[in-house]
């Protein structure tokens, strides 16, 4: 186990960005953009949900299974992607999981097997498990603590962003080309993100880098620190319950309810859906700018939780014109932003060796809400005999649920991340 030491202080900048500013900044563009493949391909089956279920002749149930396949390997993975990443630091692993999530998206429009495309979400879902966990990771060791929360907000937002736009365009395009070339040209994109990262991505200085100990002493550690600590269990729940609307009614079921319910046209109805999207980018970026800038997590997460399951409440049962249902969507995901905040509660309760291990505890969790709630939701449509509306009620109950949890949580910030432990690029 590495001594908690902090990383090399990277050289102050003044005037031309050093190598170590550059290095940085691109090291951040490119897991933004592995962050933005990779939600694309978490989310791109609900884009084409009637002609998937087509083709392999899959009930709503069914179909939620196979979506969350991706799901019940990403979510396992994160302990082991934070472990590996504390360890060994990002490059590698952010090689590695590209190319799989690149490759799983080719697979599955590859093949006219539902079982083989259920291997190819598969293992889509276990290249994506390190982007996220990679992106916070090397945030965290390329700039200064004061600077996480807007800088892994807005990792958060560039794939939000893409995704609010990708989804629309995408979606136009299965209507006109069908969803296999769609998911083909998804697949190229990635194998690009994969080549840049292999070309431009720099490991930052970290305890990784001077990691000696043995590999089991610091598995061991890690996960003692980390699954012993009841606040990160805490805050890890918190993150799931805030997280259900994105992976449940903006991931998968929300194009579905709009297109039953309001009886909308589907591209208006991911038009719709975008909108949740446009909203998280604006409400990443300004939570966490207003976070770091007050010092404190608590109460926002508290208010844009409670927000949020109003937001959806009144998307779901309040009548009105699609403009309504606009701005509502818009606003849920605006006040659903702040949810990347739970990360920096979480990692900044534990000591700077910890991160990657930390974030991917809390990820995780916050990912298991996914395979819990995407089946369920299809399985509560089926039962209701096609009432969509009342399957995703769990979504702004569950929102709810995590404003009241996080009341109960204390503030704390471990010395390691406090303003000015570490200099910034």
């Amino acid at each position: 186990m590495p001594q908690n030491t902090q990383p090399t202080p990277l050289p102050a900048t003044t005037g031309k960005p050093s190598k170590a500013a550059k290095a940085a900044w691109v090291a951040f563009a490119i897991a933004s953009g592995f962050f933005l493949f990779e939600f694309v391909t978490r989310v791109e089956p609900s884009l084409a949900a009637g002609p998937i279920k087509h083709f392999y002749h899959l009930s709503d149930a069914r179909f939620g299974t196979l979506s969350s396949l991706f799901f019940w390997v990403y979510a396992p993975m994160q302990i082991l992607v934070g472990l590996l990443l504390d360890r060994y630091g990002a490059r590698r692993f952010v090689l590695l999981g590209s190319f799989c999530c690149a490759a799983g998206v080719l697979l599955f429009a590859a093949t006219s097997h539902v079982v083989v495309g259920e291997l190819g979400r598969m293992l889509t879902g276990f290249g994506a498990s390190f982007a996220f966990v990679a992106a916070l990771w090397l945030v965290n060791h390329w700039f200064a603590p004061e600077r996480f929360a807007l800088l892994s907000s807005g990792v958060n937002a560039v794939g939000m962003l893409g995704t609010a736009i990708g989804g629309v365009v995408l979606s136009g395009l299965i209507a006109s080309a069908g969803w296999h070339y769609v998911f083909i040209a998804t697949g190229a994109a990635g194998i690009a993100i994969f080549l840049l990262a292999l070309v431009f991505l720099r490991e930052p200085p970290s305890p990784a880098a001077s990691a000696t100990g043995p590999v089991a002493t610091h598995v061991r550690r890690s996960l003692l620190a980390v699954i012993g600590s009841g606040r990160t269990w805490a805050i890890a729940g918190i993150g799931l319950l805030y997280y259900v609307p994105v992976n449940v009614y903006g991931g998968l079921w929300g194009t579905t309810e709009l297109v039953h319910n309001h009886h909308v046209s589907s591209v208006t109805a991911e038009t719709l859906v975008s909108l949740i999207f446009w909203g998280i980018t604006a409400g990443s970026v300004f939570g966490g700018w207003l976070s770091d800038r007050l010092g404190h997590r608590k109460w926002l997460v508290f208010f844009g939780a409670l927000f949020t399951a109003l937001a959806y409440a009144g998307a779901l049962y309040l009548p009105g014109p699609d403009w309504l249902e606009a701005i509502l969507l818009f606003a849920a995901g605006f006040f659903g932003g702040p949810q990347m905040l739970t990360f920096a509660m979480a990692k900044e309760g534990q000591p700077n060796n910890l991160t990657g291990t930390t974030v991917a505890f809390v990820n995780m969790i916050g990912i298991a809400g996914a395979m819990i709630f995407q089946p369920l939701v299809g399985y509560l449509a089926d039962l209701s005999g096609g009432d969509f509306r009342l399957a995703l009620t769990v979504v702004p109950l569950c929102a709810g649920l995590a404003a009241v949890l996080v009341l109960f949580l204390p503030e704390y910030r471990h010395p390691d991340h406090q303003p000015g432990a570490r200099r910034p690029t």
